[in-house]
């Protein structure tokens, strides 16, 4: 195997001039590619209690919850992030067909300007537990615009199905305490001061279960009132002063290298045929 240092004194003029053409590729891509700015959101997943009603009313039950939920609480969110139906409510939301240029007469172009939206968009967890929504545009302002609107998409989404989940259980609160007074109302119609003692306690029943019923509806009224969040805006995206795409420097300084490494490997399988044909 020839040395490293040999190789390169044999073939150094190819390689120099392999990394050169590199690099020069290189720089006609960064330079010709249209900028892109970043807007990033970021969120921390609310406390569970928040949106729990035994939580938020049961006694010291409070204290077993920590001040904010936990990464895995963001799953659920992640996942949501991927359903097309967010990026065509939010293209809708900012008018962002017209923005994309789609046209006019086109049915789909919300469902379209969506598409290209999730394209540019890209919502992970962080790091340490918290939420990030990036999207890239041209525009700054429309990169940090479209970052929030997704953000606030989610937390959107999140809300109206846990309120939707509590409104549902109200409404059958509701029911079936009506159904308790009817049953109360019949049993005081048809019984009197000297009613027999199972009709008494059936009445006495029915009233333990009609106050449960009634503090069940103040609590769920009350979740339902509050709407708790599901997500803790820490930051809302900001106009980027810089472009976060491309990066000439680095960029450039990559092609170098691998060019390099790619040129060092080429030169090695040269020179190991030149020497099986000696």
């Amino acid at each position: 195997m020839p040395d490293i240092f040999d190789l390169i004194a044999k073939w150094w003029k190819h390689i120099l001039a392999f990394v050169i053409i590199a690099v020069i590729a290189t720089a006609i891509f960064v330079y010709t590619t249209p900028k892109k700015y970043l807007g990033q959101a970021t969120a921390l997943p609310a406390p569970t209690f928040a949106t729990d009603k035994a939580g938020v009313f049961g006694e010291n039950l409070q204290i077993l919850y920590p001040a904010l939920g936990t990464s895995d609480d963001l799953d659920m969110i992640v996942g949501t992030a991927h359903l097309d139906t967010v990026y065509t409510a939010v293209a809708a939301d900012l008018n962002l067909a017209d923005y994309f240029g789609i046209d006019k007469a086109d049915i789909e172009r919300n469902k379209k300007a969506g598409s290209v939206l999730k394209r540019k968009t890209k919502v992970n967890k962080g790091d340490y537990g918290d939420l990030k929504v990036k999207s890239w545009d041209g525009d700054r302002q429309k990169a940090a615009e479209m970052a929030n609107a997704v953000m606030g998409k989610l937390q959107q989404i999140h809300q109206d199905v846990q309120t939707a989940n509590n409104v549902a259980m109200l409404e059958k609160i509701k029911e079936e305490y009506s159904v308790k007074r009817s049953e109360f109302e019949k049993i005081a119609d048809s019984s009197n001061n000297s009613a027999p003692q199972i009709i008494i306690a059936k009445r006495v029943s029915l009233m333990e279960q009609m106050q449960q019923y009634d503090k069940l509806k103040n609590e769920y009224q009350l979740m339902v009132n509050a709407r708790p969040q599901a997500l803790i805006i820490v930051e809302n995206a900001s106009p980027a002063l810089w472009p976060d795409k491309p990066r000439p420097k680095e960029t450039l300084l990559a092609a170098a290298v691998i060019s390099l490494l790619f040129g060092l490997f080429a030169a090695l399988i040269l020179e190991r045929r030149r020497m099986m044909k000696k």
